[in-house]
């Protein structure tokens, strides 16, 4: 993670003082559709740039807070949306469309877009933060008393930014980040009672990692496959599996310690990684880094990835949001691709407990806002799932966006009693979303096009039924042939039919680009609903 000399008692206290401003204005800010609010979006990806960089299209990926625009439903607020580039016009109009009951010229006015024009690999909070006149242009254009900034992640970077800015950053404090690393989330996971599996602590170099695999082993004779993870990898691409069965001839009980750490360290040469080109000669580079973590792989037949998102208010209550099941694929089906809402009904509601639980244990700890919590749940029989906590992602993630596309569209509302989501009209809503529609056929689409295609194919989202689909990751198009989605339907089955019928259009209208790859670059969408529901 980058950082920067923040470290001062008096910013430190600077910044907390800010967010205590938050709860004196909390009640405020929650009244959706009356409250005057100024609303600074800085999308910066402030992690690791490194391993940023494993995402295709990863420079476009501020653009996945501009659901953000929504919140210009309300008359009364007032948004500032600042990216490394200029955002295509017609993606911001897009967005302001969308809007139910508000002219376009009204919330366009109150929209001030700002860039820093840089597309450099650094973190936009950075870019931000270099550029005096910008940040000067951004603090005259709040009304300090009715502004807070929100973010992907919350860096040193993001609490400079508050404290230059006198804007409270809506989001755990800088040094909280801790809590939302692999070896941050098993402490939390371990200190709030949540099941998950068996695991070392984090290690600095592949010496130590050979040793603590080999300790793992010991504890757990029957394993398969270890995990190897670096401490602050993102989205899975940090991950690479470890095989155990060809090395049983020095299983616990078949050789002494040093033997098994010595074949251990000569198999991480082998080891299966995620992330494309991957090799152990970075991968090992990374550890001295970033740390790394290893953990028991969750073996079985039938296995899902399901997680839960929540929120910690400023007034420090934890509330859950949303359930999803996540489409994974790569390798080994830890790469994150897509998600399903809401999870499955045979243990969703276990997952909004948990949630809970991890929810508790950060509000202790001093954080706010978003949090998920990502599990492995493996089919026991008879619909009894046994469920583990994999990692905590203490900043918003993939399903972020799609889960509030929805909510502000609706505005409807979440029931824990369900874990159903119902709009306004009493409907349940359903939705598959994913990051990664990636074809190279769709390379050479500019964001003008796709709207062509959007309106003659009507693939629209429609406020009268609040069914359709709602774009995003436009940006990602020319160049990478990939675009982001959310198709909301009344059932699981119309949400599938829905995404269905955008794959397929996309299909036919760049049907004369034979350069076709499969969904997902690599890798294959299961877009099925079967047994689900």
């Amino acid at each position: 993670m980058t950082t920067i000399n923040l470290s001062e008692l008096e910013q430190c206290d600077q910044f907390r003082h800010l967010q205590l401003t938050l709860r004196e204005r909390w009640k405020t800010i929650e009244l959706f559709d009356n409250s005057e609010a100024d609303i600074l979006v800085v999308p910066s990806l402030s992690i690791d740039q490194r391993e940023l960089q494993k995402i295709a299209g990863c420079e476009h990926y501020e653009e996945r807070l501009l659901f953000s625009l929504m919140r210009l439903r309300n008359p009364r607020t007032r948004l500032i949306y600042v990216t490394s580039v200029p955002l295509h016009p017609s993606i911001i109009e897009y967005y302001l469309q969308l809007l139910p009951g508000i002219p376009f010229s009204h919330a366009r006015n109150r929209l001030l877009l700002l860039s820093t024009y840089d597309s450099s690999l650094k973190p936009l909070s950075q870019k931000i933060l270099e550029r005096p006149r910008l940040l000067e242009r951004i603090r005259q254009a709040l009304r300090l008393e009715k502004s807070f900034m929100i973010c992907y992640n919350s860096a040193s970077w993001e609490g400079e930014l508050s404290v230059k800015l006198s804007v409270p950053l809506y989001a755990a404090a800088p040094d909280l980040q801790i809590w939302g690393s692999k070896s941050g989330s098993r402490q939390i996971f371990a200190e709030s009672g949540v099941p998950h599996p068996d695991g070392s602590k984090k290690v600095w170099n592949s010496a130590d990692l050979a040793e603590v695999t080999a300790d793992l082993w010991e504890r757990q004779p029957t394993l398969q496959r270890i995990v190897v993870k670096l401490n602050e990898g993102i989205s899975g691409e940090g991950n690479a599996l470890l095989d155990l069965r060809p090395i049983a001839s020095v299983a616990p009980e078949q050789c002494d310690h040093a033997q098994r750490v010595a074949t251990i360290s000569d198999r991480f040469s082998t080891l299966r990684f995620q992330a494309k080109q991957e090799t152990w000669e970075n991968f090992s580079g990374r550890i001295s880094e970033l740390g790394a973590i290893a953990e028991a792989f969750v073996e079985g037949e039938i296995k899902r990835s399901p997680s839960v998102q929540g929120r910690i208010t400023p007034t420090g209550e934890v509330e859950i949001l949303s359930t999803h099941d996540q489409i994974l694929g790569g390798p080994d089906g830890q790469i994150y691709l897509g998600c399903r809402f809401p999870a499955d009904e045979s243990y969703r509601l276990q997952l909004q407990q948990l949630g809970l639980k991890v929810g508790r244990k950060l509000a202790e700890k001093g954080a706010l806002e978003r949090f998920g919590v990502d599990f492995i749940t493996v089919d026991q029989g008879n619909r009894e799932w046994d469920i583990q906590a994999i990692e905590i992602n203490l900043r918003k993630g993939g399903t972020t966006h799609p889960f509030m596309t929805l909510k502000l569209l609706t505005n409807g509302r979440y029931d824990l009693s369900t874990g159903l989501f119902y709009s306004q009209q009493g409907r349940p809503k359903y939705y598959i979303a994913t990051d990664n529609l990636q074809k190279d056929r769709y390379r050479g689409l500019l964001p003008n096009d796709l709207m062509d295609i959007i309106a003659h194919h009507r693939l629209h989202f429609d406020s009268g039924t609040e069914t359709g689909t709602v774009f995003h990751l436009m940006g990602c198009l020319s160049q990478f042939g990939k675009l982001g989605l959310t198709s909301i339907g009344d059932s699981p089955q119309q949400a599938e039919e829905i995404y269905n019928k955008v794959v397929k259009v996309l299909d036919e209208e760049t049907r004369s680009n034979n350069k076709d790859l499969p969904l997902f670059s690599d890798y294959a969408f299961p877009v099925t609903w079967d047994g689900y529901e």
